[in-house]
């Protein structure tokens, strides 16, 4: 069994820059696919991005290239999201997930399990 605890979201001005974490339980974290989805009210959960077991492939959404960033340290269990440049409109919950990658990396039932969520706040 894994569990995963988001923390690092908050409030921020449009331009600004967020790190969110998510801390994993468990001695089978790295050899884990792990992704990041978000939720903004009223709307769908979507990919956000992903990387693989040891970090060396990751993915990302099309609207995040180039401003966001995943990464991970196996050594803490840990799996990163550095947010660059947000806008408004990433305002949203962002949970992560991690599973042994058996089905593809942006679609939700992929993973085994996942975060509770924090939120991101962007003001404008």
């Amino acid at each position: 069994q894994v569990q995963l605890v988001e923390s690092g979201g908050g409030l921020v001005q449009a331009g600004g820059s967020l790190r969110l974490s998510c801390a994993a339980s468990g001695r089978t974290f790295s050899s884990y696919a792990m992704g990041w989805f978000r939720q903004a009210p009223g709307k769908d959960r979507e990919f956000v991005a992903a990387i693989n077991w040891n970090g060396i492939r990751t993915y990302y959404a099309d609207s995040m290239k180039g401003r966001f960033t995943i990464s991970r340290d196996n050594a803490k269990n840990t799996v990163y999201l550095q947010m660059n440049s947000l806008k408004p409109e990433d305002t949203a919950v962002y949970y992560c997930a991690g599973g042994r990658g058996g089905g593809h990396y942006a679609i939700g039932s992929s993973y085994d399990y996942w975060g509770q969520g924090t939120q991101v706040t962007v003001s404008s």
